[in-house]
């Protein structure tokens, strides 16, 4: 059972690194946002379609929901990562937990515990740090990073909802609803360079479907609080990658904001089990 278990962590550790890559390799494309996400989750679809071949059970309101709010997730970090640095971005989408707690009460009936408030209450004096000095044109980038992080909360509520079973079609399918809705405005110019090519292959088939499902057969393995604890190590790895190949230095206070962040999910965590849906994290 150990060996199993080592195994799982090891799995779900391999998805959180190839995660983290995502940061460095939107801001290594030379290519527009919305053209980048296009590739991004048309290399994803045809990935996931090909290897999960998933089913839909229902096209239930709940699904459908998922499918939305996990293709604005993909849109909207995409776009925050090119407008903001990659910490900003993966730090604060990361709070998405905390839309999660906040909005159970409303959306699924369940309580807000004095626990959960605590994490809550935490988690955003981490993230205000992040908006120190930056209420400028410059910081459009942190706000759509905070936009995705509750699209993220939207996909978990969701899939929360539909019940188990869901998961591994919402992200296939919420890969090709991103495809549709950007196409109209990337139609006019398609083209790119071998180059980026390249590199929105690896971040469509790579970082975002194979770490998917490396994330899933280890889930099955290892508790889900374990799952969540381990990986967290791609908001820390995500900016730690485009420092050292790209030489973006995020500021003194979006690490201590990330670090109050994790810090805060990492303690909620290990307080309660966390949800066992096979979800991606949020990006």
């Amino acid at each position: 059972m150990r060996v199993e278990s080592r195994r799982g962590a090891a799995l779900v550790l391999a998805a959180a690194l190839l995660w983290s890559t995502g940061g460095v390799g939107i801001k290594a494309v030379d290519e527009p946002p919305l053209k980048v996400a296009f590739y991004r989750s048309a290399f994803a679809a045809a990935a996931l379609f090909l290897i999960l071949r998933p089913r839909v059970k229902r096209w239930s309101p709940a699904f459908l929901a998922a499918l939305a709010t996990y293709a604005a997730c993909l849109i909207t970090f995409v776009v925050a990562t090119k407008w903001t640095t990659a910490a900003n971005a993966i730090f604060l989408q990361y709070a998405g937990v905390v839309w999660v707690l906040l909005l159970s009460p409303a959306a699924l009936g369940e309580p807000l515990r004095a626990k959960d408030a605590a994490a809550v209450a935490v988690a955003f004096a981490g993230m205000a740090l992040f908006f120190v000095g930056r209420f400028s044109p410059g910081s459009r980038g942190d706000l759509v990073a905070l936009a995705s992080s509750i699209f993220w909360a939207g996909l978990i509520l969701s899939l929360k909802r539909e019940g188990e079973g869901g998961a591994e079609a919402a992200v296939a399918w919420g890969n090709l609803v991103a495809v549709a809705a950007l196409l109209p405005f990337v139609a006019s110019d398609l083209s790119l360079s071998p180059r980026s090519a390249a590199i929105l292959a690896f971040l469509g088939v790579v970082q975002l479907a194979c770490a998917y499902v490396l994330f899933v057969k280890g889930l099955k393995l290892v508790t889900a609080t374990r799952a969540s604890l381990i990986g967290m190590a791609e908001p820390i790895a995500n900016p730690v990658w485009v420092f050292l190949f790209l030489g973006e230095r995020p500021s003194v206070f979006a690490l201590a904001g990330g670090a109050i962040v994790l810090g805060a999910i990492a303690w909620r965590t290990l307080g309660a089990a966390a949800p066992a849906l096979s979800v991606p994290p949020p990006d």
